[in-house]
């Protein structure tokens, strides 16, 4: 462990009440996706007392702040990214800070992302001498949400003259107790397209089937020919996943009904078999239903593709974790089929996606998305203290 990293870790020590206050507030005040309008002013406010110049109101109320560095001979620009939006899920956690949102929670743990990316840049800041390059700093709507807050922001010219070298964001890891981080290089995450699909036809009394077209029927073939083309059109060496969760078909006992609403959800691991899916799954639901006098309207709205971890970053990125925690405290993750809409920057940039350990050592606590999900403070040290370490020495 490097003399800085040393010292660094004493400042994030010492700055560790002001990180753990923002996380706290930010916790009581959750905001849904594309509604984080109080979220953005605290940290345009922060930003402000901090003299750091930003913009806002990109792609929604996202916000880019920028540190210069003054180290003569210049150094990489290198962007940071943290989202705000909370989710709609009502808090069983028994804190003082619990959510004043009836109905809505920071269950993914985005108040923390932004608490620690708030004291990253105080502590940046406050080491401007020490390193040469550019410091971009996204606070980022809508990731829970698609479109994606982060593809909103790149499309309003997020990175307009200022392309960075490379893009890093960290996330809370409930798998992993507070202190450690891990990481994962390649594809990381799965894409992740919704599938809605009506079901039309003749509806009718039950008892008497040859008079009129089964759409229950139709629909139960649907998905069960999804399942299908998984098992025999993709290529069996990517992971993908087609589920489905919605299936209303509201009849009667002894009625069938006009039409039949399924909705689900698609996750793959490459790109091409992603778009291949894309196109054959309409075909096969639409002749599925035909097969059974029904019509199929298909709507696959626009998703989130696969997050990558590229290797060259994600090493670099690897090393400087290990000289601020310790070789004992950096470890691997598993990828999974969950998804991320920091994929768009993924497809652009030169990225790395960690993880930060979250959960408190030898508890039990609720998991991502859960009513009783609570991170143990300290994490917001370790997420601080790595995020400013590498700013400063890249």
């Amino acid at each position: 462990m490097s003399d800085f990293a040393l010292t660094l870790r004493r400042e994030i020590e010492e700055l560790f009440p002001e990180i753990a206050a923002h996380y706290r507030y930010l916790h009581q005040y959750p905001e849904l996706s594309y509604q984080e309008e109080n979220t953005s002013r605290y940290v345009a406010e922060f930003l402000d007392t901090e003299g750091i110049p930003y913009r806002k109101n990109i792609g929604g109320h996202g916000i880019m702040a920028t540190i210069e560095g003054e180290k003569p001979g210049g150094g990489k620009t290198v962007a940071f990214v943290a989202d705000m939006d909370a989710l709609p899920v009502r808090e069983k956690n028994d804190v003082p800070f619990k959510s004043r949102t009836e109905g809505v929670m920071h269950a993914c743990g985005h108040d923390s992302h932004t608490a620690s990316l708030m004291g990253a840049a105080k502590l940046i800041n406050a080491h401007r001498a020490d390193f040469g390059g550019t410091l971009l700093l996204v606070f980022q709507p809508g990731e829970e949400k698609s479109p994606g807050g982060a593809d909103l922001m790149l499309k309003d010219g997020l990175f307009d003259g200022c392309r960075p070298d490379i893009v890093v964001k960290q996330h809370a890891y409930m798998d992993l107790p507070a202190g450690r981080v891990a990481f994962q290089t390649g594809t990381v995450m799965a894409s992740a397209d919704e599938v809605h699909l009506v079901v039309r036809g003749q509806g009718g009394h039950g008892a008497l089937p040859h008079e009129l077209n089964d759409t229950v029927l139709a629909a139960s073939n649907i998905i069960v020919a999804m399942q299908q083309i998984v098992s025999r059109r993709r290529n069996p060496f990517n992971p993908m996943v087609l589920s489905f969760g919605k299936f209303i078909a509201d009849g009667a006992t002894n009625v069938i009904p006009d039409e039949v609403t399924l909705a689900g959800s698609l996750r793959c691991m490459d790109e091409a078999e992603r778009r291949k899916m894309l196109a054959i799954i309409p075909r096969i639901a639409r002749s599925t239903a035909e097969a059974y006098g029904c019509t199929c309207d298909v709507d696959l709205p626009d998703g989130y593709p696969c997050t990558l971890s590229h290797e060259d970053v994600t090493a670099r990125v690897r090393e400087m974790a290990v000289d601020f925690l310790g070789e004992a405290k950096v470890s691997d993750y598993p990828a999974r089929m969950t998804a991320e809409d920091f994929g768009f920057f993924t497809q652009s940039y030169r990225c790395c996606f960690y993880r930060f350990g979250a959960s408190p050592e030898g508890k039990t606590t609720g998991k991502l998305h859960s009513p009783t999900f609570l991170i143990d403070e300290k994490a917001l040290k370790t997420a601080a203290g790595l995020f400013a370490y590498i700013g400063i020495m890249c």
